[in-house]
Formats: C-alpha cells, structure tokens, sequence
C-alpha cells in the first residue's frame, strides 16, 4: 500500500512506473482491451471542492478497471464538525480500499493517511495537485518527447497547480518559470523544500515576458481566482490582466511551443479563444490523459501489476 499526497515524497523512478502503468493501460484501451485487474476493489471519493475532470477520471478509470467507485461530499462523509475526523477516516477506510480526496485544507489529507489503514490519493488541496502535475507531465512526454533540458513556462497565479508543476518538472530535469506578479509566486519556504528534494532544479520566477518566453518548450496557465478566493475575484483580475496567455504573447515563444491548462478555463480571462482553441493547444488531450494517469495512479498505489 501507498500514497499519492505530494509529489515531494516521490522518486524519479515512481514517477516513471506510474507513467508506465498509464501508459501500457491507455495502449490497450486503443486496442479495446480492458483488463479488469481491480474487480472487487472499491474506491470512495472524498471531495469538499466540486470538480469535473478529477471525479470523472477517477470513476471511469476505476470502473474500466473493474472495479466500484463511491462518492461522497463533504456533508455526507461527516466531515465539517458532524464527526471527528479520524473516525471518519477509520470507518471510510474499512469500507474501501483506496480513498481519493479533494478537499481546501492539506491537513484532512494528512489525517486520512494517518487514520484511514488505506491507500489515499490527494486528488487537489490548497496546497497541492499532484494528480494534475503527472498528468500534465505524461502529456508533455506525449507531445514534445523527451523533457529533461526543456523549459516550462507557468503565466499566472504561484498557487497549487503551479507548486505540483515545479516538482514535476524538477523531478524530470525540466527548467520551470513562474511568470508573475510580486505577490503571487511560488512561496520561500516550498522552494527551500523543493532545492532540499531536487538540489539540480532550476526553478526561477519573473515578470519580464520576452525573457521567460523564449526557448519554451511549453506555456502554461491556470485561472487567476481559485476556489476559497472568491472575494479576492475583482482584485486578481486587475493585478493579472497583463499576465493572459493571448496571441501577442504566445509569439514571444517558439513556433513548437504548445499551451497547457488544467482546466476549468476562464476563457476572455487568463487565456483567450484563439490560443486555447489554437494549433499549439494541447489542452483536451490533456484532460483526456486525466483518466489514463488515474489508472496507472491506481494501480501503483495498491502495488498491482498487469
């Protein structure tokens, strides 16, 4: 049994057997094979912040595995001061074999772990999105080839999305820019814990567009507003509105250069039509690889084979 709780915790050599599994998996699923090697293995999905892509990946990919999916929000799992945290972890647990989570606070991932006697997924936190970073990772793998000495470009918001793309990208050898206000970078005390993890990352933040653009092998972004920050909404649109991924910038970029986002996407906001719809968007193949990634994910946790 094992973990998916930050991307921190994993080697070199995890990534590339989770990637592996994905891979084969998504293969064979072309070929119309589905191997059922999770029949009677049941999944519960945990989830405080609504989602689209991260519920479905999960349940489809268990499902063409085999095996059950439960989903429960916040309000049914107890969660919210109905029960102690720790009882619901030990009871959820005792009804499934792996727990995905998708909460706002890091620390009812890290209870769930302790507590649950299961292997747990951090499906997203505050903190964290390590699923979205293998995904987006296994993608760039799929497109551009080889990443070690390519160069990431994050546009936008240091949140979430941004931390668990660093790691990735470190993990692998890719150079990763964070092009962003002061302000709302990646934070000190995660950059210490990423130079500890990968002492050869090259991790840098700026402002300067032409200089962040040129040799990116991908531009990447996500909203400017995430969820829990509603109120903040006004004032994240004034301070970003210069940061929009739109054709203008997009030249400043290498013609093989391709965009990414995670989705969901603020169209006429952090990016425009015209790039997300464009011919260097690889944004739906990425989605599409949610479920492939879940399956490998899966698999590797519970320390099974195919």
């Amino acid at each position: 049994m094992r973990h998916l709780n930050s991307l921190l915790e994993l080697k070199p050599a995890n990534v590339n057997a989770i990637f592996g599994l994905a891979r084969t998996l998504k293969d064979r699923l072309r070929k119309g094979d589905r191997p059922q090697v999770l029949s009677g293995y049941v999944m519960a999905q945990v989830f405080e912040k609504p989602s689209l892509r991260t519920r479905l990946s999960f349940d489809a990919a268990m499902m063409q595995l085999g095996g059950a999916s439960i989903f429960l929000n916040a309000k049914e799992a107890g969660l919210g001061g109905r029960e102690a945290v720790p009882d619901v972890a030990r009871v959820i647990g005792g009804y499934s074999d792996v727990i995905t989570l998708r909460t706002f606070s890091q620390k009812l991932i890290d209870a769930f772990i302790e507590h649950s006697g299961v292997a747990v997924i951090n499906g997203l936190s505050d903190e964290r999105h390590p699923c979205q970073a293998l995904t987006d990772l296994f993608t760039m793998q799929e497109v551009i080839g080889e990443v070690k000495g390519k160069k990431c470009v994050f546009v936008g918001d240091g949140n979430n999305v941004a931390n668990s793309l660093a790691i990735a990208a470190s993990l692998c050898g890719m150079s990763f820019v964070v092009c962003s206000p002061e302000g709302y970078r990646l934070e000190e005390r995660f950059l210490k814990a990423l130079a500890k993890k990968c002492p050869s990352a090259e991790v840098s933040q700026t402002d300067n567009f032409k200089s962040a653009m040129k040799d990116a092998a991908i531009v990447y972004t996500d909203v400017w507003t995430s969820m829990g920050q509603e109120a903040e909404a006004e004032e994240r649109q004034k301070v970003f509105g210069r940061y929009q991924v739109n054709e203008k910038l997009m030249k400043l970029a290498p013609k093989t250069c391709r965009f990414m986002h995670c989705l969901p996407a603020k169209r006429g906001l952090e990016v425009t039509d015209e790039v997300i719809d464009g011919p260097q968007s690889i944004v739906f193949q990425q989605a599409q690889n949610r479920m492939h990634l879940a399956k490998g994910l899966l698999l590797w946790v519970l320390e099974k084979s195919i």
